[in-house]
């Protein structure tokens, strides 16, 4: 599939892929995780998928993200939820299910609290909200937490290639986009899968999540064995069952 690029509202020149929905299908929008893209294996799997189902998809790159312009040190939870909530208003119409993967998912979560009326049903994968306050900040020696307030980056050793620059400017503008204080109005559809072997969200942040979230119609799937990317074979199986398992819902 050719990438090709929009330019959003705040002039931010990003990637996409798009597949059209048959008439009255939903569109599949997928949020990648921190420093991951499009180009992933649960992203493209479930491009695949909706295409072989009738249904709509839309991957995209955050800025300073995989083909998309800018760097990455740049980036903020506004900046990004600015780039998801360009790529549902700009690349698509109907009806949307929001697939986020960890910081994807708290990227589904504000895009559904700011898109009510489009966004029916949410495909959480080991989902991060608010994890630069509860999970990065508060996992940061005090050595890393006065350079990041004196020098405005730490760079933090990270086990999926080099290392993570966590910005003072991501860690405060985090902070004002927190949610999981409070109820999370959101009443369609959700599907949450979370390895409890997941050595970055505890699976402890899902239940927090699962108890915040105003929905009835919440599952939870706890994977005793299942690490945080949940990209095996198994893993890929079942989130493509959440995908048309709230697919079947929202359609009925």
């Amino acid at each position: 599939m050719t990438t090709e690029y929009f330019t959003s509202p705040e002039g931010r020149r990003l990637a996409f892929n798009k597949i059209p929905p048959v008439s009255g299908r939903p569109t599949f929008i997928w949020l990648s995780g921190y420093r991951s893209d499009m180009a992933g294996g649960k992203a493209q799997a479930v491009s695949s998928w909706a295409w072989e189902n009738g249904n709509g998809a839309v991957l995209f790159d955050y800025s300073g993200h995989g083909e998309s312009e800018g760097r990455f040190e740049d980036g903020t939870i506004s900046a990004w939820r600015e780039d998801a909530l360009a790529a549902i208003d700009t690349l698509s119409d109907g009806p949307l299910i929001l697939v986020g993967s960890s910081m994807g998912g708290w990227m589904a979560l504000l895009a559904a609290l700011a898109r009510p009326e489009r966004v029916k049903a949410l495909v959480l994968i080991a989902p991060a909200p608010d994890f630069t306050e509860k999970l990065m900040w508060a996992g940061l020696t005090p050595e890393q937490q006065e350079e990041i307030m004196t020098r405005g980056v730490t760079l933090r050793p990270s086990d999926y290639g080099t290392p993570d620059p966590i910005t003072r400017a991501l860690i405060e503008d985090g902070r004002g986009w927190q949610i999981l204080d409070a109820p999370i109005a959101f009443d369609g559809p959700v599907r949450i899968l979370q390895g409890m072997e997941d050595p970055d969200v505890p699976w402890t942040h899902a239940l927090r999540i699962n108890e915040q979230l105003t929905s009835p119609d919440v599952v939870l799937t706890l994977i005793k064995d299942g690490d945080h990317r949940l990209s095996r074979d198994q893993d890929v199986a079942r989130l493509l069952a959440a995908c048309a398992d709230v697919a079947a819902a929202i359609t009925q």
